[in-house]
């Protein structure tokens, strides 16, 4: 490989702590594969690792590197469910569709769960997580919530935290009318778990390729993928980019919207500190439009994100948008050090409902794209219904997300984003205004 071109991950906590960011070659020969997949974010490689556990052989091609994206930028936390209430899809998927998203929602953490243990991917993965409620009729709807939980026989703990018990339970903040806990849901981070994935994929046999960015796709009984070095020859392709798809494929990328989101990390704070900031080491998630999300890394730093910028301009300073946020929540944290400052892209859908499925006029071709924020446990989920229509060439949950429809967004790539912003601004108006 020309080490010039080696892409470094974007400069983030996460990178900075990396367990292992050895590169992979770059494709430089013409390769045949069974499946072709395309990006090294969690859909990719857990397709790839999937695929492979099915005795079929694959070639993962990655324009940058393994997790450059949103899978080694996020929050870090794994958090049950698809997105939204999934109950409003049942004119599409019917009832027993509703229990089965229901149910892929809360299954897919135990996904991530059983490969962190199984394959001993060291990825600080600590248990327990808090939806925030910033008015009591949020509060009530977590409520509601928790009922539904245990109907369903939820098997973790969840409990509810009134306003007076939030402080010493939960966060030491007056921002919130009380939260949900659920120790089912946790956090974790995020590049060293795609990493250890990645090296998981590899020592089953995937062929993994970094810097080989696709040039174009050649569709037949056999689809063609050239770079600029080599091409892969697959009986299937796998389309795993979300929000980086670009022109690769026009007639997805239409569907989602790359959207910012942006994190700063504190300096090491002290037991005591970290300790008084949030006792029980929760991942927390607050419920505005432009939400709130943070948590304490293994390291006791403040990990804080939130914003959620359509416009397709990111802050020039991040650190100096993020830290008001952050004070609104936690104003003793005054004079803290910020030490690192990162955003990324999120892939989000018109309906928050992520899109898996075939193309249609290339039935060869499979996708999974625009989680809206809940990549993190649903792209492994995701991941093993592609492999199973791959390799039986039949998924029953495959068929339950894609009778989900999905409009494109208007105004073409040049107005989608700016539209979009308009509309969340008014979004943001009615929740200030009440």
């Amino acid at each position: 490989m020309n080490q010039a071109r080696v892409m470094k991950h974007a400069h983030s906590y996460y990178a900075a702590t990396a367990n292992n960011q050895a590169p992979y070659p770059t494709l430089a020969s013409d390769l045949v594969a069974d499946v072709c997949v395309i990006g090294g974010g969690f859909t990719g490689v857990n397709t790839a690792i999937e695929l492979a556990q099915r005795g079929l052989s694959v070639i993962l091609l990655e324009a940058r590197r393994i997790g450059w994206g949103a899978s080694g930028r996020n929050g870090g936390q794994l958090i049950r469910g698809i997105g939204h209430d999934v109950s409003g899809f049942a004119r599409y998927v019917g009832e027993e569709g509703v229990r089965y998203l229901e149910r892929a929602g809360i299954e897919s953490v135990d996904v991530v769960r059983n490969r962190v243990r199984e394959h001993r991917i060291d990825c600080d993965l600590h248990w327990g997580f808090c939806e925030l409620a910033n008015t009591t009729a949020q509060f009530s709807g977590l409520k509601a919530e928790q009922e539904a939980l245990v109907e369903r026989g939820y098997g973790h703990e969840t409990r509810l935290v009134g306003p007076q018990q939030m402080r010493q339970q939960v966060v030491n903040s007056d921002a919130y009318a009380g939260g949900l806990i659920d120790m089912g849901s946790g956090h974790l981070h995020p590049l060293n778990l795609v990493l250890g994935e990645a090296q998981l994929a590899q020592s089953l046999g995937v062929r993994i390729f970094e810097h080989s960015d696709v040039l174009e796709l050649i569709h037949g009984s056999t689809v063609q993928v050239r770079c600029a070095t080599g091409t892969v020859r697959a009986g299937s392709l796998v389309l795993a980019c979300n929000a980086h798809l670009e022109e690769l494929e026009p007639r997805l990328s239409g569907k989602v919207l790359p959207a910012g989101s942006y994190i700063i990390a504190t300096e090491p704070l002290s037991p005591d500190i970290a300790t008084s900031l949030i006792p029980q080491n929760l991942a927390l998630c607050d419920q505005k439009v432009g939400l709130d999300y943070y948590r304490l890394s293994a390291d006791r730093r403040l990990l804080f994100g939130g914003a959620c910028h359509y416009s397709g301009r990111d802050p020039v300073d991040i650190a100096a948008y993020m830290r008001p946020k952050m004070l609104n929540v936690f104003p003793h944290l005054a004079d803290a050090r910020i030490d690192y400052q990162w955003g990324g892209k999120i892939g989000i859908t018109a309906n928050r409902f992520p899109q898996v499925g075939r193309l249609s006029q290339y039935p060869n071709v499979f996708y999974a794209q625009g989680y809206s924020g809940h990549g993190l446990n649903v792209t492994h989920w995701t991941a093993r219904l592609l492999a199973e229509a791959i390799h039986a060439g039949y998924s029953q949950g495959l068929d339950v997300f894609s009778a989900v429809p999905h409009m494109t967004f208007p105004g073409g790539r040049a107005l989608r984003s700016p539209l979009l912003a308009l509309g969340m601004f008014w979004y943001r108006l009615r929740e200030i205004l009440g």
